[in-house]
């Protein structure tokens, strides 16, 4: 009888030892993932100020080429206007174009020949190629006619000019294989009207072509922008 309580007692103090050792297993297991978990926070907290970093910087990028696009084309004679947020270049079609027709005016070689090599000894020729992933020539008309008629006229107007500054007649023959990678023509049709001084809406001020670029990954960072910063 003596014999069975021992056994019985030795039972429970064996028993009693294992759940102070398996709580301080336990307890150093949850120790060692709040380490990991502290650890992963520090090295995410160092890449988010990274990505911040170089979103900083690429986006510092289009801040100069704004700049200088105005530098080069302020005080331009050509007529043109900078968008001073985006960089666009626009310019009026009525100095390429007769209202209504896609064939380029006599006068409008001259001003491509001037135009294009200035636009382009900004965006690649200052260190900005290699974040420049295109350059975009958008056509725009205005709401004259219907939606599909606009988008073929602003299509072919845009088409008109690449195709001239990529022939053999555009004389900077120099700058066509770079212009090549990065070229991409467009037409949005009445889509993106604009307005005068009144804010009214001007169908000359509509009818236009835009040389625009596109950063490379700008909307992947434009979005990363946002999530880091909660918006």
């Amino acid at each position: 009888m003596i014999s069975k309580y021992r056994r019985l007692f030795k039972g429970e103090e064996e028993e009693g030892h294992f759940w102070p050792a398996f709580t301080d297993l336990l307890t150093i297991i949850l120790l060692c993932f709040v380490l990991i978990f502290i650890i992963m926070m520090v090295i995410k907290s160092f890449q988010i100020e990274e990505m911040k970093r170089t979103i900083d910087q690429i986006m510092g990028v289009r801040v100069n080429i704004v700049e200088d696009l105005n530098e080069e084309f302020g005080d331009s004679s050509l007529g043109i206007e900078v968008d001073g947020k985006t960089g666009a270049i626009i310019f009026n079609t009525d100095i390429l174009f007769e209202y209504d027709d896609t064939v380029l005016k006599p006068e409008a070689f001259q001003f491509l020949d001037e135009f294009v090599p200035a636009y382009l000894d900004v965006l690649l020729e200052k260190g900005y190629e290699n974040y420049i992933s295109e350059i975009i020539i958008e056509g725009h008309a205005d709401r004259d006619g219907g939606y599909l008629y606009n988008l073929n006229l602003s299509q072919e107007r845009a088409f008109s000019v690449a195709e001239y500054v990529l022939s053999d007649d555009f004389p900077y023959k120099n700058i066509q294989p770079a212009l090549k990678e990065k070229l991409t023509v467009n037409g949005k049709s009445h889509s993106v009207g604009r307005t005068d001084e009144d804010g009214n809406y001007s169908a000359k001020a509509s009818r236009r072509v835009e040389f625009k670029f596109r950063l490379k990954d700008e909307e992947i960072l434009d979005k990363t922008r946002e999530l880091l910063e909660g918006k």
